[in-house]
């Protein structure tokens, strides 16, 4: 088997550019059936492996040799023009940057503001925006579901949960989808216009605090770690912005486009809502919104599903493709979407100590907008060809860019 005529490999290696995106589900099966890790190309020009395998997903999500700390691929990064990892310009100066044992602190800090009791307090506020969304649609006809639903229902959710004010809104869900495309001219500019709008608004309530989250972090404090600095509350408040809704937004039309290329699927949960929970377990598995991990460096020399990384190698997980390479329940074929399946194993919130920090909130978010979405929209299907749909072209995200429906409100 030639891998040149198997796999997306230009030269030695994979190059995940915009077309590997739009056929991600299929590129990445064809390199699990190679191995679990290859060479690859990233935005940018940045080169490094990317792991596809679930076994070596998880080890190398918990290797105490990959690390978080970039000083190993510094001139790489730099000469790229890469910023991510860089406090005050990327989202530097939070956990998902961080190692131990700054990142223990930073984490706990964050864990005693963002509490499993300030999420499901959310629930009620989270139905009524999607209700208010559909009302808002006219009764029947064409149109755009992510402009239309799927983006600002997380995006009004994670803006009132922060506190951030209504007139900020639109600017902030602008920016924090410009700030993942990595690729783009509007990355940084965005990034920056992000970070200034969350300085102001942690000053803002130093001066006075509200019952919001954004308030809380400012107040937390632990009385071994002290307080979060001003730019860790920043980068807190982008991490949350950017990570905790754009992977909502994109998770919500990645599981409407399966529903509505699934029908039998589709029917089943309009005929079987308690079967929901479940089936947001088996949207994140079987097409998941965080494509890739973040990225991790190699802190030494070292030996990874059998090939030799060396040190500075940047080292990506592709979330995704774990949850088509495990034994799964029920039907067993991780290709098949199957609503029913019971316990559907994945990686898409990550695995060891960076597992996501808002997990249980996009699984309320998802398993409400979809219960509301299909109780109230009983006539629902795709206004156009899925290989004519557009897709993300760069960073970790995996969504469309829109998903024109046609609908009929009940």
């Amino acid at each position: 088997m030639n891998p040149h005529e198997q796999c997306p490999y230009q030269d030695d290696r994979v190059v995940i550019d915009p077309a590997f995106k739009a056929d991600a589900p299929a590129r990445y099966a064809r390199l699990r059936e190679l191995g679990p890790i290859h060479p690859a190309e990233f935005h940018l020009g940045l080169k490094g492996w990317v792991v596809v395998g679930h076994d070596l997903a998880r080890e190398a999500l918990t290797h105490p040799a990959l690390l978080k700390d970039a000083t190993p691929a510094a001139e790489a990064l730099a000469a790229a023009g890469y910023v991510l990892h860089r406090p005050g310009v990327g989202l530097g100066a939070q956990m998902m940057e961080a190692d131990p044992p700054e990142h223990t602190r930073l984490r706990r800090l964050a864990s005693a503001a963002f509490t499993p009791r300030r999420t499901a307090e959310m629930a009620p506020r989270i139905e009524q925006i999607a209700h208010d969304l559909i009302d808002a649609m006219p009764p029947s006809g064409e149109l755009d579901l992510v402009e239309g639903f799927n983006a600002p229902l997380p995006a009004k959710v994670i803006a009132e949960l922060l506190g951030i004010p209504e007139e900020h809104h639109q600017d902030f869900r602008r920016w924090s989808g410009q700030a993942l495309q990595v690729a783009s001219p509007e990355h940084r500019p965005a990034l920056a216009a992000l970070h200034g709008l969350l300085a102001d608004l942690v000053a803002d309530k130093r001066r006075s605090s509200r019952d919001d989250l954004l308030s809380a972090l400012v107040a937390v404090r632990d009385e071994d770690d002290g307080r979060l600095s001003e730019e860790e509350l920043v980068g807190t408040a982008m991490m949350l912005v950017v990570a905790g809704h754009e992977s909502t937004v994109n998770l919500l039309g990645n599981a409407v486009l399966a529903l509505l290329q699934h029908p039998e699927q589709l029917r089943l949960l309009r005929e079987r809502p308690e079967l929901l929970p479940g089936a947001v377990e088996e949207f994140l598995r079987y097409d998941t919104s965080v494509e890739r991990s973040t990225s991790r460096y190699a802190s030494e020399d070292l030996e990874l599903g059998g090939v030799p990384i060396p040190r500075g190698s940047m080292i990506v997980v592709a979330l995704g493709s774990a949850g088509h390479d495990t034994p799964q329940a029920g039907n067993d074929a991780p290709a098949v979407l199957d609503v029913t399946r019971p316990g559907a194993r994945h990686l898409a919130f990550g695995h060891g100590i960076h597992y996501c920090l808002g997990a249980p909130l996009a699984r309320l978010e998802t398993t409400i907008a979809l219960r509301t979405l299909l109780s109230r929209v009983p006539e629902l299907e795709l206004a156009a060809p899925v290989d004519s749909l557009k897709w993300i072209g760069s960073g970790i995200i995996r969504g469309m860019l829109s998903l024109p429906v046609r609908y009929r409100v009940g």
